[in-house]
């Protein structure tokens, strides 16, 4: 009984319902204008967004003493950006606790994987040199456990003696401050400034 009496209630409700937009049919159309409306201006702000977004990459430049002036992980995110700006569009900043020596992963037009651990000094060259142990983090976790086929080390600062003859036993790659200094400032991809590298996995407009 109860529930016929809400069926029917239910009923008058939806048939009340039906003749009040039939009799007020404009209302819908005004609210389907303002929806049209609204997701228009929201698509083209998307599209503007994006839009300058390839424009500041591709226009993206810093010079050394910009990024000295930066936070370490202000620095991560700077060389996820020059990453993308040559070209590598999946280029993400991973870096944090629990990172395992990788602080941005990215593709380049190449198909091959970059794994790029970041180490900002505040001081440039005048600070601490990046030692042999942070090499071996990385040399340990690069490939194993991030799928790198380039597994990099970026400092805006200095090396240690010991560094360059490890990277190289080891398959690594050193961008040091003026190698960096030109990266950043110039228009050629980080690939074309680095030497030894695994062969292209694809081809590409690029090759």
């Amino acid at each position: 009984m109860v529930l016929g009496i809400a069926a029917v209630a239910g009923l008058g409700l939806v048939i009340a319902l039906v003749r009040w937009l039939l009799e007020n049919w404009w209302l819908l159309v005004a609210l389907a204008v303002l929806a049209a409306c609204t997701g228009g201006f929201w698509l083209k702000q998307q599209a503007d967004r994006s839009r300058w977004e390839r424009i500041r990459s591709q226009g993206l430049r810093y010079q050394l003493p910009q990024l000295d002036r930066l936070h370490h992980r202000e620095f991560e995110y700077a060389i996820r950006d020059l990453m993308r700006r040559d070209g590598c569009t999946d280029a993400v900043q991973v870096g944090g606790a629990g990172d395992n020596g990788a602080d941005v992963t990215a593709s380049d037009p190449f198909g091959r994987r970059w794994v790029i651990q970041c180490k900002h000094r505040k001081n440039g060259a005048s600070g601490s040199p990046v030692g042999t142990p942070d090499l071996h983090v990385l040399n340990g976790t690069g490939r194993q456990l991030h799928g790198g086929d380039v597994v990099v080390l970026v400092t805006n600062g200095r090396f240690t003696s010991g560094c360059p003859p490890l990277a190289t036993s080891q398959r690594l790659h050193l961008v040091d401050r003026r190698t960096l200094g030109e990266w950043a400032a110039g228009s050629r991809p980080l690939w074309e400034l680095l030497q030894k590298l695994p062969p292209p996995r694809k081809q590409s407009p690029l090759s």
